[in-house]
């Protein structure tokens, strides 16, 4: 088996590959920095596959990559698109001012004082036609920003100033 060779280093030495995979925050970009470092020190590849807990061929490819198009190629990942999304943007965003400035019983909907994944599994099919579930609602909800909080009810009656004076009542009591 041949020995893994850096054909074009690209400027990179391994001092200066060492202080770019400090930089690195992804583990799997920085192990793949590492095993390039590694073979330019003159580490074998089966060596390197072991050090950096990754197969041969792997760190042939790697190697590969760093000597076709240097370090850009080798920390450049192409991920899937992805699953098309139930909703469009413009209607997750409707979602989430809906949910923002309006109850359930303003828009007649339900006698619920505040929104729910139920209940908004029944709006949503009802007025998009999609059915989705609880759990990916309260997923989309997430991503735009919302977090579920259980209401809480204050008192629109309530005079700020007698409240200040009990909460000085109160901590004075605590304190004797």
């Amino acid at each position: 088996m041949k020995r893994l060779k850096i054909t074009n280093d690209h400027g990179w030495t391994p001092r200066t590959l060492r202080k770019q995979e400090r930089k690195i925050k992804n583990t799997l970009l920085r192990q793949r920095v590492m095993a390039v470092r590694l073979v330019m020190e003159g580490y074998l590849g089966k060596e390197v596959a072991s050090m950096v807990n990754v197969c041969r061929q792997t760190v042939s490819h790697y190697v590969s990559l760093f000597n076709e198009g240097g370090l850009e190629l080798l920390l450049h990942r192409d991920f899937a698109p992805g699953r098309e999304p139930f909703l469009t943007e413009e209607q997750q965003e409707e979602i989430k001012q809906l949910v923002l400035t309006t109850t359930p019983v303003e828009l007649g909907w339900d006698v619920a004082s505040a929104w729910n994944t139920k209940l908004l599994q029944s709006y949503v099919e009802k007025h998009f036609g999609v059915c989705i579930s609880r759990e990916a609602l309260r997923k989309l909800l997430h991503r735009k920003g919302l977090s579920w909080t259980r209401p809480t009810y204050t008192l629109a009656k309530g005079d700020p100033d007698r409240q200040k004076n009990f909460a000085k009542q109160i901590d004075f009591i605590k304190k004797t």
